[in-house]
């Protein structure tokens, strides 16, 4: 394993500023004032970044885009000589309103990094604000915890309730939180065209849940709440198929769908212009992928996987090969290494600068 010293600044999930070590990681934990949107905000930010600096001394500072307002406070402190990762997590696309207010700081942003780091070549290829520095860009995807679902001693027995709770019916399984761009509403809409035998477990929770319910007349289709490590490896593996109805480019990449795929469940996606999600699920190879927004054909491609075990068989070993070729840990670690060493001829050959 690489050697670094490190330290992470980020928002805490309370209103006070906390600072502490974990695993020999100094962690500055910022009071987070208000969330809007999703996003921290807190005038904290500003005193416990500088603090950072001037404590740490970074050689390399990692910024995960996109909240803006701490990039705003970046941008004010960091020193020039410091080299800057900017890891673009996603375009800012909800916020559309004020974006135009966004926008100059982002620009800002990407102009002041030395490497920009995207988590799929269609993420790169299809976001706007991208195209002018892609000659910065390197690709590093997102990782899953493969050791979280790796089959456990005991394992089997907890799976086969789980099939039993369901009749041993063949599962169509979703995961994650419920909310708009997750694409719920079409996978409750696809279930009624869906002609095989078949349970959707619904896991999960958000904003969206009792909508959703209202919304389902279906007894097949069942909302479980939330689950716990163990209960979401268990109800992968017991799974024949695993529906990921996400409809925009807010789902940038889909470490739930990579989880799945590790699992062995193939997978059903819609097509994300400009989205990870059809690089991580490939059609025809790991499962398949439909237009999006069309409840028909998701229904349609959850039929041919639960009738065809054959190849529902194929894509399923396939699936579980690209995850363990490309997404897991040791990859991303790996990737991120290479791309840290392209940046050492910017480095400064002494530390003396504080």
């Amino acid at each position: 394993m690489p050697q670094h010293k490190m330290a992470v600044v980020c928002f805490s999930e309370g209103k006070k500023t906390i600072v502490d070590s974990i695993n020999g990681i100094r962690v500055y934990r910022v009071a987070t004032w208000v969330n809007i949107s999703r996003q921290a905000l807190s005038l904290s930010y500003f005193p416990v970044l500088q603090r950072a600096i001037k404590e740490f001394k970074p050689d390399v500072i990692h910024f995960h885009w996109a909240n803006p307002f701490p990039a705003a406070v970046l941008l004010t402190m960091i020193p020039k000589h410091v080299v800057l990762v900017v890891h673009w997590h996603m375009d800012i696309i909800k916020q559309s309103l004020i974006y135009p207010l966004i926008r100059p700081v982002e620009t800002a942003l990407l102009k002041r990094a030395d490497m920009i780091v995207v988590t799929s070549p269609q993420y790169r290829d299809g976001s706007i604000p991208l195209q002018r520095f892609k000659g910065k860009i390197r690709v590093v995807p997102n990782a899953i915890d493969e050791k979280q679902f790796k089959l456990l001693p005991g394992d089997e027995e907890h799976i086969e309730a789980v099939k039993v709770k369901y009749n041993k019916k063949k599962i169509v399984f979703f995961v994650g939180r419920h909310i708009q761009y997750k694409g719920l509403p079409w996978l409750i809409e696809a279930e009624k065209y869906i002609q095989e035998d078949c349970e959707v477990v619904i896991a999960g929770k958000g904003p969206l849940t009792e909508e959703l319910k209202k919304a389902c007349q279906s007894q097949r289709v069942h909302f479980i709440g939330k689950l716990t490590d163990d209960e979401l490896r268990w109800y992968h593996y017991a799974s024949s198929v695993f529906a990921f109805p996400s409809i925009t480019k807010n789902e940038a990449f889909g470490v739930a769908l990579a989880e799945a795929m590790f699992c062995f469940t193939p997978a059903v996606t819609f097509t994300i212009k400009g989205s990870g999600v059809n690089w991580v699920n490939m059609n025809g190879q790991t499962g398949i992928e439909v237009p999006n927004r069309d409840a028909r054909a998701f229904a349609a491609a959850i039929d041919k996987l639960l009738s065809d075990s054959n190849l529902a068989s194929g894509y399923a070993k396939a699936a579980h090969q690209r995850v363990l070729d490309n997404f897991t840990i040791g990859h991303m670690v790996e990737k991120m290494e290479r791309s840290y060493k392209t940046l050492m001829v910017l480095l400064p050959k002494s530390d003396k600068y504080y």
